[in-house]
């Protein structure tokens, strides 16, 4: 069986084989938790129609596969759960964190980034055809919810009211409860239909970045170093490892910051702040996604790799 079950989320560790590090944060009945729910790009491992090396192990039965990349807010004392990003995955997802948070209840919200498929596409299960949702609070920038309005499927769950639209401006402060609050900010990418955003995401005690795309960090206004400095935890699009990862394909077409480049980036800062970066949102092809050498010489640096059912007291 292929699908992911539950439990895996909770107690542990990556769906797949994973490093040794990759040990689940002991639950806490109260509190505020961040959980991943998926660390894969947009369509997940293994890619339809994918015959690489990576996608084989999978089709061969020798690895389990990754959900599209999503991250769940869970504050157990209301017994709220928010989630960043609706993926074509969300029905295990959902799942998941609501295993999570202890209840059987819809999301409080969701938060997109941005409308590329990987990141939007999940609405779909909010309607009449699956849930039947009604009003659950979906958080856009100005773009991406003039998108959702006026083009068909998604407009019908506006109409219908499945979902209700929340528009955030950027650096904008959207105040979830008293002690949890969500700052979006635009980063640069590919926005054929939308703007991009990434998250800032505060709690009580700690804070964490999410920004699973974007092109190239010495294109955007913000340094990331500086906004590094700023949190506890930064998830960051590592959706390739290096440039030679798609043989005959323009990379130039699809720019995300190589793993490389962020290395190269990210030496020349303190242990301290080197622990604080997760990466995450790895192409099908990329090595860190499976329990390679090129995981463990990353690991050996300082930096984390993201795995599903990893979760962060906040």
């Amino acid at each position: 069986m292929k699908n992911l079950i539950p439990l895996f989320f909770l107690f542990l560790i990556s769906c797949g084989n994973s490093s040794s590090n990759d040990k689940p944060v002991t639950d806490q009945s109260s509190g505020i938790e961040l959980v991943v729910l998926g660390i894969a790009q947009d369509a997940g491992f293994p890619q339809s129609g994918c015959q690489k090396e990576n996608c084989r192990l999978y089709w061969d039965g020798k690895e389990e596969r990754r959900h599209a990349t999503s991250l769940g807010l869970v504050d157990h004392i209301s017994g709220k759960y928010w989630l960043f990003e609706a993926t074509p995955d969300l029905k295990d997802q959902l799942n998941a964190v609501q295993e999570s948070a202890g209840t059987n209840e819809h999301p409080s919200g969701i938060f997109l980034t941005h409308a590329h498929i990987g990141h939007y596409t999940g609405l779909m299960h909010l309607g009449h055809e699956v849930m039947g949702a009604s009003g659950i609070p979906v958080y856009t920038m100005p773009r991406m919810k003039s998108y959702l309005q006026t083009n068909g499927p998604w407009k019908q769950l506006v109409d219908f009211e499945n979902i209700a639209l929340q528009q955030m401006t950027t650096d904008s402060v959207v105040q979830l409860s008293e002690n949890i609050k969500v700052i979006p900010f635009l980063v640069p990418h590919r926005d054929e239909y939308s703007e991009t955003v990434g998250y800032r995401i505060e709690a009580e005690n700690k804070s964490v970045l999410f920004i699973p795309d974007i092109n190239k960090w010495d294109i955007w206004d913000r340094s990331i170093v500086e906004e590094i400095a700023k949190v506890d935890h930064a998830f960051l699009d590592a959706t390739f490892y290096d440039s030679d990862e798609l043989p005959g394909r323009d990379m130039s077409e699809i720019p995300h910051p190589f793993v490389e480049e962020s290395i190269e980036l990210f030496k020349i800062l303190p242990a301290s702040e080197k622990a604080k970066v997760h990466f995450i949102h790895f192409n099908h092809t990329n090595p860190l996604i499976l329990d390679s050498p090129e995981r463990k010489e990353v690991e050996s640096l300082g930096f984390n790799v993201a795995f599903e059912g990893m979760k962060i007291q906040l």
